[in-house]
């Protein structure tokens, strides 16, 4: 697989995931992104600058607020759930 699949191994059953058509499909390759987004975050948190890490950290909460509206999950009630009952 090329293009944003290729930093990282696809195990079988998401593989599987990114073949489907329609939203499912959709579903699938945001987690992608947000997994690869998350990948350079690492990255930059372990040797990028300050300035790297602000831009990975803008990618990363994008991505889960996309992710999110796609499968209507409202992100605030998600925060205040975290604030009112964390793990």
């Amino acid at each position: 697989m090329k293009g944003i699949y290729a930093d990282f191994r696809i195990s079988k059953p998401y593989r599987k995931c990114l073949r489907r058509k329609g939203s499912s499909a959709r579903y699938c390759k945001s987690v992608a992104w947000l997994a690869e987004e998350v990948g350079e975050l690492a990255q930059a948190i372990r040797k990028g600058t300050h300035d790297q890490r602000v831009h990975e950290f803008g990618d990363v909460i994008a991505w889960v607020f996309s992710l999110a509206n796609q499968v209507g999950v409202d992100v605030e009630q998600a925060l205040d759930r975290y604030v009112t009952n964390p793990p």
